[in-house]
Formats: structure tokens, C-alpha cells, sequence
């Protein structure tokens, strides 16, 4: 993130970070201002201030409100790109064309690298230079930019795409290298090349029939054959067979790319479903293949391939086709903490009267940013007050908030303290700025965060203000600068700082750095989703609430994965802390724009410090080790720079001994946007809660469920103005007076324990639909479960008293024990029995596209066999031809075996051996195998098909038969010996003859 934050107040600015204004402005004698309710804005730029620049680098195709704080955004922002980052790629817009490389991985002790490194410039054979590259379009995680000056070359390119598209006029496709790669795949007369440079491997797909010249130097050219199209893919490895796998989509074009995302409130769950529009430039090809994050792969159900990549984020996994989709747990918010810590009211009187006697509650500063933190810090104080009977207190912070918004919400004829549309961005800018958010466009969400949150507050308190005939209008607006969640809505970016593929936001506007976008406090994003969720909850909007939620819950993911690593598992080997601090396109460090204390380093991930912060607490064992490792970086935990911030942070799992901190150091300066009030007792309530509980889910946004040993804290808020009974997942239900909070250290419903009466129907197939019926199950499935034996099931509906599920679909045929797991305990068993499946047909044909099928192909055509290149491979397989069926079900017959019919052809080729291997994967999980490998044919030198079979059986197997469940059956053909390429007859008909099948031993 381009935010190079001040914290130590009244820093200059220029001292930190020097800003370079783009473009000429020119200041109107009076601004127009437009009203919204009570409130207004100005689409002129207000006298003595700046803006974003004039031109935008884009075509006439480009209308509408621009993108900005994007990956790509520095495309838009000047003649040639600064490095781009679509992981698993690294790409740069240069005047010879766009450089593309795969990025190189590595780590130090405070930092870890996805480098781009030029391995390739994919130019235009008729032009060498262009005057620039301009955004041609865009969608929400592709862009495509165009190259043109008499000749014209278009590019798409986005986040999870190992492909590269691209349409050329007035030319051919123009490939530079650093030096001559190494063509590992195809000749000057075929359309398809695998190369590899920098040890890195692409295909290079051409159109069919089309050629190369330049092989064996360091230009390559595609004649392109008459057509315009032409695609490169960065490629996991450098075999004939994954060349080929990709070879399948490389002209399935992609053309737009959408998330979308929607909210369940009765189980708690945002789903999110990222889908691909695609041409086929040839063939008739869907979807493509897409590589996926750790925060996707993680919590997808779609099947991946065997294909992955490695990245700054830790390992790409891939799937195929034009949709996937995840599933991630909402663990809800709250507003403000329940009054149920053991503090003492006269102390914290004393503190909260500290604050209401304050010359200013903004201490001066008025920037978006500054004085947006100090309107949170009076909004976070707010309800403390009102649970600690304070009304003088009260009526001062409300008029502070309310008269403090209402007036930066209206702009009349000031030059300050207003906010300016720019239409030609499509922006909302307000007055005075900072950290580049006028001219740069930079960190709108941290800064409109904190002023929306505080909306919230005052719309809690008085719904009037918030109405749209009031400031409700203007509110909305700023939301829609940093979130605009309203496709229809072109006023606006769609997301502008989210970025929906990689799953988190960026801070910075144009992106114009070596190592691409960057984003720093990561919790200023999630505070700014956290005050959509409030803002919506108060005013009734559910589009802004559930958009919030989807944010939040999205953002919380991707920071425990890339930020906070909880997991342990995408860091780079050498980096020293268990923690990073910025995430870049291009690298992850352990620094800040603003200081080098370990204290900023790590609090800058952590503050602002609300009750919407208990993500911070969803693995305690986590958080203990991360304030143990800052400890120790700094020699101790007598914090001097944010201790109320750290002391919070151990709240949340270990809250009395940062109670005795707190205790210990009544002197402590407060952080900026903190008050003694809230940090007292924030750290009580949560000694009185316990550590967060995230088991247990609610059927309403606004809630926290915490326990304390073996003790179960259930807290909701309602905004409504009528009374209503929240549950929980695990059967607990909370009555909620109107516009309260409340918590279960009042009155809760204790669920039991759950009960199993009957299984409807008692037996059937793996894959069935089974009814369960009994008791104590809980209103909703939660973090419950539903297993058969020890395989957990799927479900499809959950009450407190039935169950539907699928029986698993691995369960072989037998008799399995059913029962129901929820937080208050295991249910009784009851049995249900697994009868025994069967295949209408035996027999495997060997199809195109590396598949088995059973059902014959329609026309004969053939599959190549690698040479062995005079190597023996005899029992090893070596750059194989490989077919595989999946889903399969069967029942293992021991009176048959394997048998096959391999019909090839070695052409004149004297001394080849091909071979194949068996492969049964009984439940298509690879845990349990049978791998039959056979002696290889010695094929002769006579152009003609030959029938190769199973002869006396395997020479080696391991494993033993069993009956396939979901199963998976792959052969593998390849040259045992020889030193000429072979081919394998596929798809043949009937008519056709000499079919290549496998008979497997099932019925």
C-alpha cells in the first residue's frame, strides 16, 4: 500500500514520502455543488487543490468510472505499465511489447520475493516500438491492453490465468528472448511449441496449421496461418502430456471474468462463485484453466488438477473449466462489547470524563485520514459511555460526531473539508487530503472507513441523521468511492479497493512501483468492511450489509493466510518472522512506509482495535505465538509505542495477563485513535467472555459467540426497534431487546445433547439421500457434522430435529454406523447399510483428449507416443501419454483380470518398445491404489496398426483389488525403448474397427 502513515503527530509529510503531481489543474472561480438529502458534494475541483491526473491511459472502448488501486492499475496511469503481478505470471507494458515472466521465488529474513524476471517479450513483428499501451478493457480480475501504432497488438491477461491472450493486425506475433530457449516440444512446421528459458517452461500456441521461424535464436515469430489469434501459457512442467492438457484451452479465450457473492444468514456462510466467459478462437472449448490462492483452494469443493505453481502467496493450485466456487464461515461483529466485565464504573467514569473534557476531540487534525481516526476514536468510546450512565458524556460525544460529519458532509462554497467528485475517474475525493489520496488516489477505504463507522454510530443512536433525506445520501456515496457494490451504478468503480480474486484489498491508487500494488494495515480495510456491515444493519440496507459481510469475511481469510500465516504454511524458507507486514504483488516484507520499531511493524496489522476485531482472535495459539515473537524481536513486552494496542491483541486470548500490563502501566500514552475508556474495559468484558469461539455460528450478522473454559458466552446485537430471539448453531437460543446488546451471562436456553431416532431409508447405495430424524441437532448445521462411520457426509438441509445427507460416496458396500455431532456432544448410533453397486459395462475405449470413456469413440484418429530418445525406460514411466475416467463404482469381480487392446503404430521405426502401466484409484483420492505395470511390445518397422494386449499379465503390481467408490482409472502409454516417436490409435468406432480398450476386472 502506497501509505506511508504518520504516526507520530504533525510529522511533515514531505519528510516521509514525496508525492509527484500528474497533469495540470486548473481551479474554477466556484465549484458547482450538488446536494444528496442535507448533505453535498462538488464536481469541481475546490480552489488551491489537486486531483488525480487529466489523462487516463485508455481506449474509446473504456467508458464509465475507471478502476484504480487495482493490480493493474499503473496501466492506467502512465504511457507503459510498471511490473503487474496476475499470479502465477509477472507481466510489464513496454514500448517492444509486454514482458512476461514467471516470477522467482525466494526468501531473506525480512522479506520473501516473487521477482519478476523477463523471460520473454511478446511483441509485433511489423512494429518495434509503440507510443504506448492503453486499457482496452477490464473485468474484475482481467485486463486487456492495446498496442497500437499502425499495427496493433491486444493482450488479456488477469489474476490465476497461466494463459496469456492475444490478437494481432498488421502483423505477427514477435517473441524476444534473453537467449535462444530450448524447444522441448514441436519444429518450425508445427503450430504448438514448448519451450523453456530461465528454467521456466511455456507453450506457445499458434493457430493450427500455422508455422515458426527463428528457431534455434532468440526471436520466434508465428506466421499465425492467416488468423489473428494467438495465446502463451506458463507451464507447471516442461512433458509432452501437461503441453498437450493445455493445449485444450489455449484457444478458449477468455473475455470477461466475474465474482459473485451472497450471504446466508440461517448458516452464516458467504459463498463466493468466480466464473469465466470464454471464446473458442478454434475448436468448440470452454472455461480454461485457472489457477487458485491458498484463500481459495482451501475452501473450494471443486476438483483440482494435478497441476500447481508456486507464488509469493504460497502454492497455486488449479482447477479447469469456467467456475468455481468457495465457502467461507461469517463469525459475525458486534458494535460495541456487553457491559459484563468486573470493572469498576468510577474508574472508568474517570476516564471517559478524561475524553469528554477534552479542548477538541479532533486535536486538530482535519485530513481524511487523521480526522476519520479521531471520529472512530469518539464512535468506539460512544457506548461506554451509555453502559456507564454518563449522559453528559454521551451528549457531548454525540454532538461531536453528528455536527463534525454533517458539516465535511456538505461542501457549500468551501475549498476544505468537503468532498469533490471527479467524474473523469469516476471519485470521490475528500478535503484537506493525505498520503496521495487526491492525486493517487491511495487508501480511500482506510480513511472513508473510519468516517462510515462513525455513521454508523450516529445512526445507532439517532436513524433520523441517517436517513437519505439527511446524510444517509452522502454516507452511501463515500461507501460506493471504496466499495461500490452496485454494478449498475457506473458512477463509481466497481470494489474500487478489492480486489475479489486475490481476496484482499490494495492501498495504493496507481500502483506505479516495481513490485506492483501493495497493502499495509490490513485492519484499516477490515475496520472499513466492518462499518459497511454496521452502517447497513442500522439503516436497514442489506445490499451495503451483506456487501460488508462478504468483504469481511473474504478479507479475514486472506490476511490469516498471507499477513498473519496462521496456518504455517505459504511462507518462504529463510524468512525469519511468523508474520508479514505488507504484501506486495511482487514480495511480502516485515517493514513499514512510516517507522522500523518491531511495534509499528507488527500494530499496524492490528489497530483500530473494535469489537469488530475477534478475528484477531480465531486461533489463540496463533496470537500467543505472535506477541511472543515480538517480544522477543524487541527484548520484552513493556511496550512503548501502542501497549493498549498489544494489550488489546492479548485480550482476545489470554485477557487477565494483559489486564495485569494494563495495571502496571497506568501512565501509558494512549495510541491516537484509542482512548484509556475503551482499552479498560474492552480488556474486562473480554476477561469476563474468554477466547473466541469460532464453532458456533448465529442467525443474524451482528454477533460473537466466546468461551471461557468449558463455559460457552453467546453475545448478539439487534438494531431493530422490537424485541427478537437469536440462535446459535448448536441448538443455544438469546432473546435480544430492541436495539441492545445483550449476552448469555443474562439468560440462555442451554441446548441438549443430540438424539437419533431414525434413518429413512435404513440402507441404499453410496451416493443416496438418507433422512435423519430425532432431536437436539441445533437450528442450523454450523460446525456440526453428520458422518457414517468415520466419512463425514454432505448436507443439504438441517433442522433442530431432521437431517438430509448424501452417504458418502467412498463407502464401500457394508454396514456403517450413523451418527450426529454438535458442540453439546455425539448423538447414539444407528446403523444404515451400503449395498453394493454394479457397471453396466466393463470396458474402457481409449478417446482424444487423454480420456477413457465407456462409450467408443465416432472417428478413428491417433495420440503420439514420446520417443524414448534411445534411453530404456523398461517399468518406468517416461513423458507418458496418460488416460484417465473418473466417478467410477463397481463391484471388484476376483474370477476376471486387466486385459487391453493397445492398437500402435512405430511407422518404420526399427527397435521401439512401447509400455503401458494400470492404474485404480478406488476412491479417487489416491489413498488406496493397485498399479499394474505390463512388459513392453516391441513394435515393428512396418507402417501399420498392431494390437498390443495384456499376454501373460502384469510383470509387476502392487496393492489389492478392492470395490471402487468414485473411483479413478488411468493408463499411461509411453516408450519403454527405442529411439522414434509411436502413435496409439483413439477413438475408433465400431465401424472404424481396431479400437483401443481396456477391460477392467468390475461388474
Amino acid at each position: 500500500m502506497k501509505k506511508d502513515m504518520q504516526w507520530t503527530k504533525w510529522m511533515v509529510l514531505t519528510a516521509l514520502f514525496a508525492f509527484t503531481i500528474l497533469g495540470s489543474f486548473t481551479s474554477p472561480a466556484a465549484a458547482a455543488t450538488i446536494a444528496v438529502g442535507a448533505g453535498s458534494y462538488t464536481n469541481s475541483l475546490p480552489a488551491g487543490q489537486t486531483g488525480p491526473p487529466a489523462t487516463i491511459y485508455k481506449t474509446s472502448n473504456v467508458t464509465g468510472a475507471m478502476p484504480t488501486n487495482d493490480w493493474w492499475s499503473s496501466l492506467a496511469w502512465k504511457a507503459y505499465s510498471d511490473v503487474m503481478f496476475p499470479h502465477p505470471l509477472a507481466v510489464q507494458a513496454k514500448a517492444d511489447g509486454l514482458g512476461i515472466g514467471y516470477p522467482v521465488q525466494s526468501g531473506s529474513a525480512d522479506a520473501m520475493f516473487g521477482a519478476y524476471v523477463n523471460d520473454f517479450t511478446l511483441g509485433h513483428s511489423a512494429q518495434s516500438n509503440f507510443p504506448d499501451a492503453k486499457v482496452d478493457a477490464f473485468s474484475d480480475w482481467t485486463v486487456s491492453m492495446l498496442f497500437s501504432s499502425g499495427g496493433t497488438m491486444r493482450i488479456t491477461t488477469g489474476h490465476g490465468l497461466p494463459f496469456i491472450y492475444c490478437t494481432y493486425a498488421g502483423g505477427l506475433p514477435k517473441l524476444t528472448f534473453p537467449s535462444a530457449p530450448t524447444v522441448w516440444s514441436g519444429s518450425a512446421s508445427s503450430s504448438v511449441l514448448g519451450v523453456t528459458i530461465n528454467g521456466h517452461h511455456y507453450g506457445l500456441f499458434g493457430p493450427t496449421g500455422s508455422t515458426w521461424s527463428g528457431i534455434g535464436t532468440t526471436t520466434l515469430t508465428n506466421s499465425l496461418n492467416g488468423k489473428s489469434y494467438f495465446s502463451v501459457a506458463v507451464l507447471p512442467d516442461n512433458t509432452a502430456a501437461t503441453l498437450n492438457a493445455y493445449k485444450q484451452y489455449a484457444y478458449s479465450f477468455v473475455t470477461n471474468t466475474t465474482s459473485n457473492y451472497s450471504y446466508n444468514s440461517s448458516t452464516s456462510k458467504v459463498s463466493t462463485t468466480y466464473s469465466v466467459t470464454t471464446q473458442a478462437m478454434e475448436g468448440t472449448q470452454t472455461g480454461t484453466i485457472m489457477a487458485l490462492y491458498p484463500s481459495q483452494w482451501k475452501n473450494t469443493s471443486t476438483s483440482l488438477l494435478p497441476y500447481t505453481y508456486d507464488s509469493v502467496r504460497g502454492t497455486m493450485k488449479t482447477v479447469a473449466g469456467s467456475s468455481f466456487t468457495t465457502s467461507l464461515t461469517y463469525q459475525g461483529i458486534l458494535p460495541y462489547l456487553p457491559a459484563v466485565g468486573s470493572y469498576n464504573n468510577a474508574t472508568l467514569n474517570n476516564y471517559i470524563e478524561s475524553v469528554r473534557t477534552e479542548a477538541n476531540h479532533t486535536v486538530g487534525a482535519t485530513d481524511t485520514y487523521w480526522l476519520g481516526k479521531y471520529l472512530g476514536r469518539i464512535a468506539n468510546l460512544l457506548p461506554i459511555a451509555q453502559q456507564a450512565g454518563n449522559t453528559a458524556a454521551v451528549a457531548n460525544f454525540e454532538n461531536y460526531l453528528e455536527t463534525t460529519l454533517s458539516s465535511n458532509l456538505t461542501a457549500g462554497t468551501k475549498s476544505n473539508n468537503l468532498f469533490y467528485y471527479n467524474s473523469n475517474w469516476g471519485t470521490l475525493i475528500g478535503y484537506p487530503a493525505s498520503y496521495g489520496s487526491n492525486d493517487s488516489l491511495n487508501d480511500h477505504h482506510f480513511h472513508y472507513g473510519y468516517w462510515v463507522r462513525a455513521a454508523a454510530e450516529v445512526a445507532r443512536n439517532n436513524p433520523s441523521w441517517a436517513s437519505t433525506a439527511n446524510y444517509g445520501g452522502m454516507v452511501n456515496m463515500l461507501i460506493k468511492d471504496f466499495a461500490n457494490w452496485d454494478r449498475s451504478d457506473t458512477s463509481f468503480p466497481y470494489m474500487r479497493n478489492f480486489d475479489p480474486y486475490a481476496g484482499h484489498s490494495w492501498a495504493s491508487g496507481n500502483s506505479e512501483f516495481a513490485d506492483g500494488n501493495n497493502q499495509e494495515s490490513s485492519s484499516e480495510a477490515i475496520n472499513a468492511w466492518s462499518a459497511m456491515i454496521l452502517w447497513g444493519q442500522a439503516t436497514g440496507n442489506t445490499a451495503i450489509r451483506d456487501a460488508g459481510i462478504y468483504l469481511y469475511t473474504t478479507e479475514v481469510n486472506a490476511v490469516n493466510e498471507y499477513w498473519f500465516n496462521i496456518d504455517g504454511t505459504n511462507f518462504k524458507s529463510g524468512y525469519n518472522h511468523n508474520y508479514s507486514s505488507m504484501i506486495w504483488g511482487g514480495k511480502s516484507v516485515y517493514a513499514t512506509w512510516f517507522s522500523a520499531d518491531v511495534q509499528a511493524i507488527r500494530g499496524i496489522n492490528i489497530l483500530p482495535v473494535t469489537a469488530a476485531s475477534a478475528y484477531l482472535g480465531y486461533k489463540p495459539s496463533y496470537s500467543a505465538a505472535f506477541l511472543a515473537q515480538t517480544a522477543s524481536e524487541r527484548g520484552g513486552n513493556a511496550w512503548n509505542m501502542w501497549p493498549d494496542i498489544f494489550w488489546e491483541y492479548q485480550a482476545l486470548y489470554d485477557a487477565d495477563g494483559a489486564i495485569s500490563l494494563f495495571n502496571a502501566n497506568p501512565s501509558y500514552t494512549p495510541e491516537d485513535g484509542e482512548t484509556k475508556a475503551h482499552t479498560y474495559s474492552f480488556l474486562y468484558n473480554m476477561q469476563a467472555l474468554g477466547q473466541v469461539d469460532t464453532s458456533v455460528t448465529a442467525n443474524v450478522p451482528t454477533y460473537g459467540v466466546f468461551k471461557k473454559g468449558s463455559t460457552r458466552n453467546y453475545v448478539a446485537y439487534n438494531p431493530g426497534t422490537s424485541a427478537i430471539t437469536v440462535t446459535f448453531s448448536d441448538g443455544a437460543t438469546l432473546s435480544v431487546p430492541a436495539g441492545s446488546v445483550a449476552s448469555s451471562l443474562g439468560t440462555v436456553v442451554t441446548p441438549s445433547g443430540p438424539s437419533i431416532t431414525s434413518l429413512s431409508p435404513s440402507s441404499g447405495s453410496a451416493g443416496s439421500t438418507v433422512t435423519v430424524t430425532g432431536s437436539g441437532f441445533g437450528a442450523s448445521q454450523g460446525t456440526s457434522s453428520i458422518k457414517f462411520g468415520s466419512a463425514a457426509a454432505a448436507v443439504t438441509s438441517w433442522s433442530n430435529t431432521s437431517i438430509t445427507a448424501t452417504v458418502p460416496s467412498s463407502l464401500a458396500a457394508g454396514s456403517y454406523n450413523v451418527t450426529v455431532t454438535t458442540s453439546a456432544g455425539t448423538s447414539n448410533a444407528a446403523s444404515y447399510t451400503v449395498a453394493g453397486a454394479s457397471l453396466s459395462s466393463n470396458v474402457l475405449y481409449a478417446r482424444s483428449g487423454s480420456s477413457l470413456s465407456f462409450t467408443a469413440g465416432t472417428a478413428a484418429a491417433s495420440d503420439t507416443i514420446a520417443s524414448a530418445g534411445g534411453a530404456n525406460y523398461d517399468g518406468n514411466p517416461h513423458s507418458p501419454t496418460t488416460y484417465t475416467i473418473t466417478g467410477i463404482t463397481g463391484t471388484y469381480d476376483a474370477t476376471k483380470a486387466t486385459a487391453f487392446h493397445l492398437f500402435l503404430d512405430s511407422g518404420t521405426s526399427v527397435g521401439n518398445g512401447v509400455q503401458v502401466q494400470v492404474t485404480y484409484d478406488f476412491n479417487g483420492n489416491g489413498s488406496a491404489t493397485r498399479v499394474e505395470t505390463y512388459g513392453y511390445f516391441a513394435t515393428n518397422d512396418v507402417t501399420g496398426w498392431e494390437d498390443y494386449t495384456q499376454g501373460g499379465g502384469p510383470t509387476s503390481a502392487a496393492g489389492s483389488f478392492a470395490n471402487m467408490n468414485n473411483g479413478t482409472i488411468t493408463i499411461k502409454v509411453w516408450s519403454a525403448i527405442g529411439n522414434g516417436a509411436s502413435s496409439l490409435r483413439v477413438n475408433a468406432s465400431s465401424a472404424n474397427g481396431q479400437q483401443s480398450t481396456v477391460t477392467i476386472p468390475y461388474k
